[in-house]
């Protein structure tokens, strides 16, 4: 039943929105543009502890923004409306799926030609925005997930030649409300809460072709987290530097992706305000190589491999925080799946993508999943062997993804399947779902306007 209703909707709003005319260009002026994105999901044998073992979902996501641009100066604002529906009591829904009618975007911006001689260039924003820094894997505004990341507070890009930009951020990571699972359910509109509470700062620098054709990174980001009256926190003080280096996909060539980050501070050992600190020390590291051939549908093969610290008994506490990081492009899909991320984990992987023409593109990738501490939770899916019994495999994760532009720029229809054939870990550990398989699948329809 739930499907056929999922379908109905899509057809039916599909049809009521391919006509409708693209984004403005980015000209002088008040520009509108939008999108509407319509998403059925289901799981057979949930791999996370605690919710349903099989599941469907019904998401609808609505952005709308407006920009008014005036030479170097821009105001604009977006209105992202997220909501879900279908879900039963143990369906995992939270703020990750649901944040109706916010205001993610209000911000004020403009340009400064040449602050530092002839080429340079300084690019200033305030308000509330989004952010997609770096690689994205510790800041982004995440696509796949039916909400959003916003940040509020203030943004500066610099550009000096020969190939060198920075950009430094100060904000204070909106945390989405009402976050309360009857809110959630019920899809209430609250205004997102911003405060020093949770605070985000730091920034990237990037030299380009500083080791022959790659590009070179350093970055370093602070996140500082407190207790609110009513809302317990872990206290996270958190300092992450990292390093990238990076070669881009060319036909006819082999490309690369080397990043590692690595993650001090303190955090309380749990949410009793009179929990003891404990010292940070953790790690992640990220690595790809892959050659793109020559053909119509420009393939590329590539092998990757990506590791996230997890938790041991003693000592400093050793779980990766990947921040406000997007996890879609790397490991797996969000959704109701959202079982694997970048923390405790090990995992090498291959892929294949191809873009056949301008209307298809489309990936398969195979990723073998490990444990990186057996005594911690496996990455996101709260499955966890205290004793370190059961061993660190938790299986195989076979995924494909398939785009179509329906409509070339106005409606585009997507396909993601994944198969995940769960190891000793995820069938022995304490509180593992029963189950030896997990089957996801997602259709989504997005017109854009």
């Amino acid at each position: 039943m739930k499907r056929t209703f999922a379908f109905a909707m899509i057809g039916a709003t599909a049809a009521a929105l391919c006509g409708a005319a693209p984004a403005s260009a980015q000209n002088d002026g008040l520009a509108l543009s939008g999108s509407v994105r319509l998403r059925f999901e289901e799981i057979e044998g949930q791999p996370r502890a605690g919710f349903d073992r099989d599941d469907s979902l019904f998401n609808v996501r609505t952005q709308i923004l407006a920009e008014y641009r005036s030479g170097a100066f821009r105001v604009g604002a977006e209105l992202f409306d997220s909501r879900a529906y279908g879900a039963d009591p143990g369906t995992p829904i939270s703020t990750n799926e649901v944040n109706a009618m916010e205001l993610v975007q209000a911000y004020v911006a403009g340009d400064i030609a040449e602050p530092l001689g002839k080429g340079s260039k300084l690019s200033l924003m305030a308000g509330r925005f989004t952010l997609n820094l770096g690689s994205r894997r510790l800041v982004a505004a995440d696509d796949y997930r039916n909400t959003t990341n916003g940040y509020t507070g203030l943004r500066a890009d610099l550009t000096v030649p020969p190939g060198v930009k920075a950009v430094f951020i100060y904000t204070l990571p909106q945390q989405r409300r009402p976050d309360d699972s009857d809110g959630v359910r019920n899809k209430r509109v609250r205004i997102d809460h911003e405060g020093f509470d949770l605070v985000l700062w730091g920034g990237i620098v990037s030299k380009a072709r500083a080791i022959g054709p790659a590009m070179a990174e350093l970055s370093y980001f602070h996140l500082g987290e407190r207790d609110e009256p009513g809302r317990p926190t872990r206290d996270r003080s958190l300092d992450t530097f990292g390093g990238r280096i990076i070669r881009e996909p060319e036909t006819g060539r082999f490309d690369y992706e080397v990043e590692a980050f690595y993650q001090t501070g303190q955090i309380s050992a749990s949410l009793a305000p009179s929990a003891a600190r404990q010292s940070v020390g953790a790690s992640f590291l990220h690595a790809d190589a892959g050659y793109s051939f020559a053909g119509p549908w420009k393939p590329r093969l590539s092998v990757e491999f990506d590791r996230a610290s997890g938790d041991k008994r003693g000592g400093r506490y050793g779980r990766f925080d990947t921040l406000f990081g997007m996890r879609r492009a790397d490991l797996a899909p969000a959704g109701l799946y959202n079982a694997v991320a970048r923390t405790n984990i090990m995992t090498p992987g291959i892929r294949l993508e191809a873009t056949p023409d301008k209307r298809w593109d489309w990936f398969a990738a195979y990723r073998a999943l490990w444990l990186a501490s057996r005594m911690d939770a496996f990455s996101t899916t709260g499955v966890r062997d205290s004793a370190g019994r059961s061993g660190r495999f938790a299986g195989h994760q076979m995924e494909a993804r398939l785009r179509y532009w329906v409509v070339p720029s106005r409606l585009r229809f997507e396909f993601d399947g994944l198969l995940l054939a769960k190891g000793r870990f995820l069938r022995d550990a304490p509180n593992a779902p029963a189950g030896k398989w997990t089957r996801y699948t997602s259709f989504n329809l997005t017109a854009s306007f």
